[in-house]
């Protein structure tokens, strides 16, 4: 009689990570010796951490290679529509290792020696400091790799397009509890992950002039910069399909100023050369206050350019034996771009553009192509944030398109003159042409007018761009506009951050979870389950204990993991009020000095993020917040009871380690001026409770879990409507709420900057007189709000119980949710449960599947 097995035998044999057998761990020990001795030409006397990293992801994408390929031939056979999105990445050898059922093999299996038993996590804790991140400010979207995750797990045939920065978003330094940015030269030591295609390298055209010639408009005399392709393969989950990122980097041509070159003056050439390149050298930050620099604009038109030819040349190829297409009455059928806010806005003229001026097609049906092509995500609702070009530089940049732009809005506004004859305030607030403080392109109307299709990414953000922002536009066609709530993707937000949480749901449940995140809904029978309450409070003890450890390492406090873990990560803006969860930490700083001895729930209040570089207000806050946590933290009366730490550079693989560890999320933006948050679903979906206002995804977060089982205060969206009607008076709240007076007082008196107590006065003063996002009307209702916190969190069986009906709830915030609507809704596309033959399997394989494919 076989003998029962152990809890924790069960848990391993269900493990979605432990899922590797002998012989692929010898397979990757080779493939790992191997580009060890012959790619990095090391061996293990010299090899360094970085080394090991460089041969492990080489060894991964080995294995991704032969899908990659695979994945192309199959696209080829079957001539899917395709879709072209844009993302923010970070390659991750994790990820693809769970993407090929490779997830921790024996770590000491993988080298031919014992000094590195522990290799793997030398290897990842390498690898996270190297930070391979870079946020595309391009042609589609999203804040995470979620999306392009979830297209290759369902099976769409999608590419997403981006720049390669050679220097990402800065990495921030807190020197002095100031914000220092410091070089991101992410790819100086190089990038394992990608393939260079200068086969495909082509060229981009700026400046110039517009010759108007028999055969139509021609742009001539221009300057070319030529944009050469970098591949990085990625993997969906247990499919075999491994779809294509493709980033753009600028190239001067070789003949480029070549006059100088020959009249003696090489350094010129040289130097010129370099300012055609700068196009992919630097990332703006995204800070939500657009700035009109003409580096900017050549980004945004190198890589919309340099895709449309691209996606064009892929449109036009057909299989082997068959004639290439040369009709474009097929082309939105066959091709679907999502432009990612009004980054990526001129790639609907310059898809005019390639119609009309090369392909000869007439305007009206080049329109008509264009149209059914694009379809447009809005992703804030904040004025300052919407691009505005002027005139004068696209004229200069861009001459041709702006032809084009003004024979849009000339027959858009003759379609509204025709539906609102003598309606002028109408006519001047839908015109593409703003003429209020000099001629500009409002970019936000141009994809609007230009696409088919345009969402927001929460219910309350695509509510307010219908009825506000966009309000006009939505009366005029009201079936254009529609939401997507965005997503995550679990399998980064998981199971590879929080592991323990995960082997734990799927010991209880199964891990079908995996794929479909709404099965989560069956842990609401566990909700009473002694057991399972117990286990899921351990898992995140676990992780807690882990973060601490972390952070004693990294900051100079003492840690209590016992303590509550309160987190507030996004970047720094005013709009996200990092302000008023720092009146409550002075005020909590308050209440324990004035009764050192009375009860008090201990707090670990963690913030973190970055502020963009000319955000003088931002910058300011992160002053307030470290000054503030030098106090807190080294009073000893306070002593455990509450401690303050500024996480410097918070990134992506930090996330992956505050998030599994948090109790309380903070996501208290002003109502109605957050599109959506990610950051709020994964803190969800790691066992999180979420603190908040009703904006953005919390409201859906609240229908799914219940407003019971989140912390909801302040204000609603209708509730500052009606106080920008009456006015806000920051001065009132001040006077009528007495710990607000202590806190404002100390702040202005220089208690926390006293060697210069004027630090704080453009703080102050905002806060009193043009405060937006009123900091002083939400605050009493937070610091009550917080108390409920408190309160629960000393009933830890009460506390796990609602954490258990939170994560039941985030099915819906799976990214693959969100490109199912998309792909259906929008693209035009059905997504796929079918497998692409792995490549150990003959060519024929594909024609099989490519036949069950049609008759789905």
């Amino acid at each position: 009689m076989a003998t029962p097995l152990t809890d924790q035998e069960k848990r391993k044999q269900i493990s979605i990570r432990g899922i590797v057998g002998v012989e692929n761990v010898a397979e990757l020990k080779k493939g790992f010796n191997r580009h060890l001795h012959f790619t990095l030409v090391k061996d293990r006397n010299i090899a360094t951490p970085r080394d090991y990293y460089f041969a492990l992801a080489h060894t991964v994408r080995d294995h991704l290679v032969g899908r990659w390929i695979r994945t192309q031939q199959f696209y080829y056979e079957v001539d899917p529509k395709v879709t072209a999105r844009s993302f923010s990445v970070k390659p991750s050898i994790r990820s693809g290792l769970l993407q090929q059922f490779l997830q921790h093999p024996q770590p000491h299996k993988l080298t031919a020696h014992n000094d590195t038993a522990d290799f793997f996590s030398v290897f990842v804790l390498f690898f996270n400091a190297l930070g391979f991140m870079f946020l595309i400010s391009c042609l589609i979207l999203l804040h995470t790799a979620c999306f392009l995750d979830s297209m290759a797990t369902l099976g769409l045939a999608a590419y997403g397009y981006g720049i390669r920065y050679e220097y990402g978003i800065f990495n921030q330094k807190i020197r002095d509890g100031w914000q220092v940015e410091e070089a991101d030269d992410w790819l100086r030591h190089g990038n394992p992950w990608e393939k260079a295609r200068p086969e495909y390298m082509l060229p981009v055209h700026f400046y110039g002039r517009v010759e108007e010639t028999r055969a139509g408009p021609k742009w001539v005399d221009t300057q070319v910069v030529l944009a050469m392709p970098y591949d990085t393969p990625i993997p969906g989950y247990m499919n075999n399909t491994v779809n294509t990122m493709r980033l753009w980097s600028a190239r001067a041509p070789n003949d480029f100023n070549l006059k100088d070159f020959n009249v003696g003056d090489y350094i010129q050439a040289v130097l010129d050369r370099n300012l055609a390149e700068n196009i992919s050298r630097v990332l703006y930050p995204n800070d939500n206050f657009f700035e009109g620099k003409e580096l900017r604009l050549k980004q945004e038109y190198f890589v919309v350019a340099a895709t449309l030819q691209d996606i064009i040349r892929r449109f036009k190829t057909t299989k082997k034996g068959v004639p290439g297409r040369t009709s474009f009455k097929s082309f939105p059928d066959k091709v679907a771009i999502q432009l990612n806010d009004t980054h990526p806005a001129m790639a609907i003229p310059e898809l005019m553009r390639i119609f009309l001026d090369i392909e000869k097609i007439d305007w009206d049906t080049a329109w008509d192509l264009t149209t059914r092509t694009f379809a447009y995500t809005n992703h804030t609702v904040l004025p300052e944030a919407l691009e505005r070009w002027p005139v004068q530089l696209m004229e200069k940049l861009l001459p041709r398109h702006l032809q084009i732009i003004y024979q849009i809005n000339q027959a858009h506004l003759d379609n509204i003159v025709a539906l609102y004859p003598n309606d002028m305030d109408k006519l001047r607030k839908m015109s593409l042409i703003e003429e209020d403080g000099g001629k500009r392109v409002n970019m936000a109307h141009l994809c609007i007018v230009g696409s088919h299709a345009v969402n927001g990414v929460a219910e309350i953000h695509s509510n307010i761009i219908k009825t506000q922002v966009f309000r006009n536009f939505s009366e005029l066609e009201p079936n254009k506009f529609q939401n997507k709530t965005n997503g995550i993707t679990p399998r980064r937000w998981l199971l590879l951050c929080n592991p323990g949480l995960a082997e734990l749901i799927a010991e209880a449940i199964g891990e079908d979870y995996v794929r479909d995140l709404d099965e989560l809904q069956k842990l609401n029978d566990l909700v009473n389950d002694g057991t399972f309450i117990r286990d899921v409070s351990k898992v995140k003890q676990d992780n807690k204990v882990k973060f601490a450890q972390y952070l004693e390492k990294e900051y100079p406090v003492k840690i209590n993991p016992a303590s509550m873990f309160d987190v507030h990560v996004k970047r720094i803006h005013e709009y996200k009020r990092q302000l008023l969860n720092c009146l409550h930490i002075i005020t909590m700083y308050n209440r324990i000095k004035m009764n050192p001895t009375a009860p008090f729930v201990p707090r670990t209040v963690i913030i973190g993020g970055k502020a963009a570089p000319g955000y003088h207000m931002a910058k300011m806050i992160i002053k307030l917040i470290t000054s503030v946590a030098d106090v807190v933290n080294n009073d000893p009366v306070v002593g455990n009871k509450l401690k303050v730490i500024f996480l410097e550079n918070y990134r992506v693989s930090l996330a992956e380690k505050v998030i599994p560890a948090t109790d309380l999320s903070e996501q208290i933006s002003t109502a109605g001026t957050e599109a959506s948050g990610t950051g709020n679903m994964k803190f969800m979906l790691n066992g999180a409770l979420t603190i908040g206002t009703m904006d953005g995804a919390n409201v859906e977060m609240a229908e799914e879990a219940g407003e019971e089982n989140l912390f909801i205060f302040g204000m609603r969206v209708e509730d500052v409507a009606e106080m920008d009607k009456k006015g806000y008076d920051a001065m009132a709240y001040y006077k009528k709420i007495p710990e607000l007076k202590q806190v404002m007082d100390q702040i202005t008196s220089g208690f926390f900057s006293p060697k210069n107590p004027e630090l704080f006065k453009d703080l102050t003063e905002m806060l009193f007189k043009y405060d937006r996002f009123k900091v002083f009307a939400d605050f009493e209702a937070y610091v009550k709000c917080q108390e409920k916190v408190s309160k629960l969190y000393k009933n830890p069986v009460e506390w796990t119980k609602m954490v258990i009906k939170n994560i039941a709830a985030t099915g819906k915030f799976s990214s693959d949710r969100t490109i199912k609507e998309y792909a259906t809704e929008v693209w035009g596309v059905e997504p796929t449960n079918l497998k692409i033959p792995p490549p150990s399997e003959p060519r024929e394989a594909i024609e099989e599947t490519v036949k069950a494919l049609k008759k789905l």
